[in-house]
C-alpha cells in the first residue's frame, strides 16, 4: 500500500512499484484520484486521518506500507492546519493501523533531511545520528520531526516489523513541483544577501528507485539519501541563467510574502534558513548499509532540471525593477540582471535606503 498517490512524485512511485519484479499488487490510498496514469496500482479512496485506514489494510491483506504522505505546501493541502493534520495526525492513525495489522512485514516512510535544520552552528555534513542544532519549531521541519519520533516508536513496539526510513534531500526533475523547484523556475530569483549556501538534490527517478529498492532489498534503519557532491547557490543560478536579487534576510521573508499571494512558490522560514547557511548530509550508510547508489550525483540531477526549465518571461532588467517596485525599493542597479559571458546575473542593491544601505555597505552586493 502507498498512501499519497494524488500527488504526482507518489502516483510515479506506487506505479514504479507495481511494475517492479517481486510485487505481486499496488494498492493506492488517498482521499482524492490521482491525475494520469497508475499502470497497475488498484485505488482506493480513504483518509489516512480515519481509523478506516485499518480496514483497508486487513481488506488488502497488506503487507508493506509505503507512506508518503508527509508534504510540504500548506497551499496545496487547505492551509497550515489542515496540512499539520495530513502529516501528523494521518502518521499517527496510520502507525496505529500498523500496529494491529499481523501480517505487516515491511513499512518504508519517506522523510526529509529539512529535520536537521540549516544554521550557522551546522556541521559541515550531517550523519543519520547527528542531532540538529536547533529543533524545528513550526512548519513543514516540525511535522517531519513529529512523524519520525511516532515511526521510531512504532518500530520499537514491532521488532518484527521492517522499518526504513528515509531522509530524502530536496528532488528535482522535469516533473516536479515542489517549494525548492518553484523557487528556481521563479523569473528572478532573492538570496540572501552575503550568503552562498551549499545544496543537495535527489533525482524523481532515484526516489522511486530508493522505494522500490527499500521495499525489495532494502535494510533496517534511517538513511540519508541525495546525489553525490552539493553544489552552491550561486552555481544553480549560473547554470540556469536566471538573474538574481540578493536581499537581507529580513526583507527576504516579505519577498516570501509576496511570493505566496502570488502563488508563485511556498517561501517557508526552513527554506529561507536553507537558502541562507545551506546544508550537507553523509549518505555513506545509504551505499553501504541500505546498499543503495543513486544514478544521478547533484550537480547531474539539476542538470537535468535545468535543462528542463522554459527561459524566463522577459529581459532581466526589466523584472528585477519589478520586484523592487514591488518591494518599494527604489534605485536598484539592473545593470548584471541579464546573464552573460562571465556574469553571474546578479542585481545590485547596494545604497538603497530601503534596505539600510549606503555608500562602503555591501557595494557589490554579490552574495
Amino acid at each position: 500500500m502507498v498512501t499519497g498517490v494524488s500527488r504526482d512524485l507518489g502516483r510515479r512511485s506506487a506505479a514504479a512499484l507495481a511494475a517492479a519484479p517481486g510485487v505481486d499488487r499496488v494498492v493506492g490510498v488517498d482521499v482524492s484520484p490521482p491525475r494520469g496514469d497508475m499502470g497497475g496500482v488498484a485505488f482506493v479512496r480513504a483518509d489516512i486521518r480515519n481509523p478506516v485506514i485499518a480496514k483497508v489494510i486487513a481488506k488488502e491483506d497488506v503487507d508493506t506500507v509505503v507512506h508518503m504522505s508527509v508534504i510540504a505546501t500548506p497551499g496545496t493541502s487547505g492551509g497550515r492546519t489542515t496540512m499539520k493534520e495530513l502529516n501528523v495526525i494521518g502518521t499517527m492513525q496510520l502507525l496505529a493501523a500498523c500496529q494491529r495489522a499481523p501480517r505487516l512485514e515491511t513499512l518504508v516512510v519517506k522523510s526529509t533531511t529539512t529535520v536537521y535544520g540549516a544554521s550557522s552552528r551546522d556541521p559541515a555534513m550531517f550523519a543519520e545520528e547527528t542531532e540538529p542544532r536547533r529543533l524545528p519549531r513550526s512548519g513543514y521541519a516540525k511535522d517531519a520531526s513529529e512523524v519520525e519520533a511516532y515511526v521510531r516508536g512504532f518500530a520499537r513496539r514491532r521488532p518484527d516489523v521492517r522499518v526504513t526510513m528515509l531522509r530524502c534531500a530536496n528532488v528535482v526533475g522535469p516533473h516536479v513541483v515542489s517549494p525548492m523547484t518553484s523557487y528556481f523556475r521563479l523569473p528572478v530569483v532573492p538570496t540572501v544577501l552575503g550568503f552562498d549556501p551549499r545544496l543537495q538534490f535527489l533525482h524523481e527517478h532515484d526516489l522511486m528507485a530508493v522505494l522500490e529498492h527499500s521495499v525489495t532489498d532494502g535494510a533496517h534503519g534511517t538513511f540519508n539519501v541525495a546525489g553525490e557532491g552539493v553544489l552552491s547557490l550561486s552555481q544553480a543560478l549560473r547554470r540556469l541563467g536566471r538573474p538574481s536579487i540578493p536581499l537581507p534576510a529580513s526583507a527576504v521573508g516579505g519577498v516570501g510574502s509576496v511570493l505566496r499571494s502570488a502563488r508563485l512558490t511556498e517561501f517557508s522560514p526552513e527554506q529561507v534558513s536553507l537558502l541562507t547557511f545551506g546544508r550537507g548530509v553523509d549518505t555513506t550508510r545509504m551505499r553501504e548499509v541500505l546498499g543503495f547508489r543513486p544514478r544521478y550525483t547533484t550537480a547531474s540531477a539539476f542538470a537535468d532540471f535545468a535543462a528542463h526549465i522554459a527561459p524566463g518571461p522577459g529581459p532581466g532588467e526589466r523584472v528585477v525593477a519589478g520586484v523592487g517596485r514591488v518591494l518599494g525599493i527604489d534605485g536598484v542597479d539592473d545593470t548584471d540582471a541579464t546573464p552573460g559571458p562571465g556574469r553571474r546575473g546578479v542585481a545590485s542593491l547596494a545604497g538603497t535606503p530601503a534596505l539600510g544601505g549606503g555608500a562602503g555597505q555591501g557595494g557589490d552586493a554579490r552574495g
